[in-house]
């Protein structure tokens, strides 16, 4: 993990995490919480409040999909639907019968990720978006910006045909004018210039969206802890000694972002129930098939998006089957009793407690063949020895990340 990094992301919302104090609302229990959980209004600004209308709307042909229905606020920003995450974790695109090859990431948190670089110094690359990095953030100098615009163009995702079919829904939209007051000039796509430009602007609303206090709340049972307002259970007091310690969860998810914003290997096995093993046999209007391999396909992960970059590719194969590390922040809320989500980019393990055991275990029992056998990361998991009160533990901390949190006691 890079120093400068955390120290840069550290930087940038101590200000606002740990002085200005955060806001709590009662609300119903929900699920794997071991308190409540709110999703209170916030005060966006025009800019945000646009991006909220674009996440929330259907844009799509058929025009059935949004960025919401894979990134729901009540369950974290990611997936929403138990019997996918149950089996498969990978969601339908607007065209049911699509599926692309990974789960959901969370949308949260995500604009705090740097445009992607590589770390000379560390030997690793650092930032972007996507499991796979390939929202860079060179396009908008935003990798959550980037990213926010490659699903409506996805033939698996949301399907549009164009940018300029995007744009077009947006112009038929109820909220057409506050794109006018957001932009200073209705939207307009005559030219290839004006396109261009007005889709961008699409990404960068969203990004403005994801960016603000409504998504990132930094509103958890952690962040009242760390600001003096709340005290650990006794259980989650020792889940954070053994996370920065024993369990060397801090090594790739350093507080407070709970991120490093680098790529790992875990070793993680494939997902026999991952619906792309399928999609040889779907094809899209041009003819060719969504995933020519079948179940012969492996994940190469950071990889192989460095493989399509002629100055990176030369350090593809030490980079394949390295996936994002994601935020833990949100890592278990859920929505109702019960709930169930699909966790790893492949969505193969359903529950925190199977995480925590794999990474303490991985390398001591008979779990199945890691997808990608090179670049597993060796030292940092594996044989954590922890025992099973440890591990219980360790969940137990990463349950008090999830915003929204109001005391017990709180009326």
């Amino acid at each position: 993990m890079s120093k400068i990094i955390l120290l840069f992301a550290f930087i940038i919302i101590t200000g606002s995490l740990f002085n200005s104090g955060s806001k709590f609302f009662p609300s119903s229990e929900v699920g794997l919480e071991s308190a409540k959980v709110s999703a209170p209004d916030f005060d966006l600004t025009p800019l945000e409040a646009l991006g909220k209308k674009l996440f929330f709307d259907k844009i799509a042909s058929p025009d059935n999909m949004s960025c919401a229905d894979c990134h729901i606020p009540e369950v974290g920003f990611t997936g929403p639907d138990v019997e996918i995450n149950k089996h498969g974790g990978v969601y339908p695109g607007a065209v049911e019968q699509r599926f692309g090859n990974r789960k959901p990431p969370s949308a949260a948190y995500a604009t705090l990720s740097p445009v992607l670089f590589y770390d000379e110094e560390e030997g690793l690359f650092v930032g972007g978006n996507f499991w796979d990095g390939r929202a860079t953030g060179e396009l908008l100098d935003n990798p959550a910006a980037d990213q926010a615009l490659a699903p409506f163009l996805n033939p698996v995702e949301q399907n549009n045909a164009s940018k300029e079919a995007v744009l077009v829904q947006v112009d038929k939209s109820e909220y057409s004018k506050l794109w006018k007051e957001v932009w200073e000039e209705p939207i307009s796509f005559e030219t290839p210039l004006d396109v261009e430009k007005n889709f961008d602007r699409i990404g960068l609303a969203i990004a403005a969206y994801e960016g603000s206090a409504e998504v990132n709340q930094f509103s958890s049972k952690y962040d009242m802890v760390m600001a003096g307002d709340s005290k650990f259970t006794e259980e989650e007091d020792l889940g954070y000694d053994l996370f920065i310690g024993k369990a060397l969860c801090s090594e790739c998810h350093p507080e407070p972002l709970f991120t490093d914003f680098t790529y790992d290997n875990l070793g993680v096995p494939r997902n026999p129930e991952n619906p792309f093993y399928n999609m040889d046999a779907v094809y899209l209007e041009d003819g060719t098939q969504i995933n020519p391999e079948g179940a012969a396909w492996i994940d190469k992960g950071l990889g192989g998006f460095l493989e399509t970059r002629p100055e990176w590719a030369e350090m593809a194969a030490e980079n394949y089957g390295k996936h994002k590390v994601p935020t833990l922040r949100n890592v278990g809320r859920a929505n109702s009793e019960g709930f169930t989500k699909a966790f790893m980019h492949n969505g193969v393990f359903k529950s925190l407690q199977e995480v925590v055991h794999f990474y303490n275990a991985r390398d001591v029992e008979d779990w199945p063949e890691p997808e990608v056998a090179e670049n597993v990361n060796t030292l940092e998991l594996g044989n954590l020895g922890l025992t099973e009160r440890e591990e219980a533990a360790v969940v137990a901390f990463m349950m008090t990340l999830s915003d929204g949190y109001v005391p017990e006691k709180q009326e």
